[in-house]
């Protein structure tokens, strides 16, 4: 039986919807025919070509750039084209089903073309959750993070700790197999727990960094708590620069958590504003303050609210906790631990910011880690 030819796929390899270019990728063993019968060349291999892309009948789709990558030099490890065309919907759409109409093509499913890439060696699967992260990455910690794990950091490192491993196997075949023998010498097995110490080591700082990889992965969770009219909303609107809650001088305005996505100095953080922490007989007010409290409890860091012209006992709702002391620009004394912020007039607003930066980076910035996923971590601990 004649081996199976894998179909030649195509999909939209930029975002969707109206732009000013689009870009249309083909990969597999039809690419070459696909070039000549919609462009009427191949072009030399990744140099781009400007080229009218024609139907059977021969009338224009549109103009676009037009690139070829041969085999095996190309992302999926297959001939690979890319066109270049007008970001239009109508343009698209026709250029798609133009391609897809061929014999051996047909429109790509989902990650796809990375599959292919992984099958052809291309990628390991860490460097696949890389590429992965990468294209959902919103901030500076998440794009540096996912970069290091497409660009193979996790491959590399499992390499340097199999290497001894292998080495140290060997040693102790050679202890057991061969310890009457002249030639081989010295303490083997001794030699052989030195390596496989060297690398239990190294694993062992990658599982340190795990929680901090998989918080900058996911986003650290800020939850603000604090008895009612303590300004937490008024601070979640100045920390996501923009109106997000209902301000009010009326306690319990805030009856159930608003989350705000934010971007800190490139961490990706979920502010939580939470219902004022105190006893009450409305039901509602009730369910609402049991849920900041489940919240503060779950999050990665807590902003404790107490207005710096109240007597109000803090409520400490556990974890790790800043202290705030806000509507400083009431006056009033802040107590010890306690950072006076306001969020009408700023007062303390740059401080804050560069305390939550440090609580939640580390005091370090350390390198990004090498374990962000639940997988990373089993395999890992397997190791260990």
């Amino acid at each position: 039986m004649a081996p199976s030819v894998l179909p030649t796929i195509v999909a939209l390899s930029s975002a969707p919807g109206r732009a000013g270019v689009a870009v249309v990728r083909v990969s597999g063993p039809r690419v070459r025919f696909v070039l000549e019968t919609i462009s009427g060349v191949v072009p030399s291999p990744r140099q781009a070509t400007f080229r009218a892309l024609r139907d059977a009948a021969g009338d224009v789709v549109d103009q676009a750039l037009v690139l070829f990558f041969p085999g095996p030099a190309s992302f999926t490890g297959e001939d690979v084209a890319e066109f270049h065309i007008h970001g239009s919907r109508a343009v698209l759409a026709r250029l798609l089903g133009l391609l897809s109409s061929h014999d051996g093509v047909r429109l790509a499913e989902p990650g796809e073309f990375t599959r292919r890439a992984f099958e052809a060696g291309k990628l390991d699967l860490a460097a696949v959750e890389g590429l992965a992260d990468l294209i959902d990455s919103e901030t500076e910690w998440q794009r540096r993070q996912a970069l290091r794990q497409m660009d193979g950091a996790l491959g590399t490192a499992v390499a340097g700790w199999r290497q001894p491993l292998v080495e140290a196997q060997a040693l102790l075949a050679a202890e057991l197999d061969f310890s009457d023998e002249g030639d081989v010498e010295g303490p083997l097995v001794e030699r052989a727990l030195q390596l496989a110490a060297g690398v239990l080591a190294g694993l062992r700082d990658a599982q340190r960094g795990f929680a901090h990889g998989e918080r900058v992965r996911e986003g650290f969770v800020v939850v603000l708590a604090g008895p009612p009219n303590a300004g937490k909303s008024s601070l979640l609107n100045a920390l996501a620069r923009r109106e997000v809650a209902i301000v009010s001088p009326v306690a319990g305005t805030t009856r159930d958590a608003i989350e705000v996505r934010l971007d800190l100095d490139g961490l990706p953080v979920t502010l939580i504003d939470t219902a004022g922490l105190r006893d009450s007989d409305d039901a509602i007010e009730a369910e609402g303050v049991r849920r900041a409290r489940d919240l503060a409890a779950k999050a990665d860091l807590v902003l404790s609210l107490r207005a710096i012209d109240s007597d109000a006992d803090r409520d400490h709702p556990g974890g790790s906790v800043i202290a705030l002391a806000t509507k400083a620009d009431l006056g009033g004394t802040a107590r010890p631990g306690e950072l006076r912020i306001s969020a009408r007039s700023g007062e303390g607003m740059p401080q804050l910011l560069a305390l939550l930066v440090r609580r939640l980076a580390g005091e370090e910035q350390p390198e990004p880690a090498l374990l962000t996923r639940e997988r990373h971590r089993a395999a890992i601990a397997e190791a260990v």
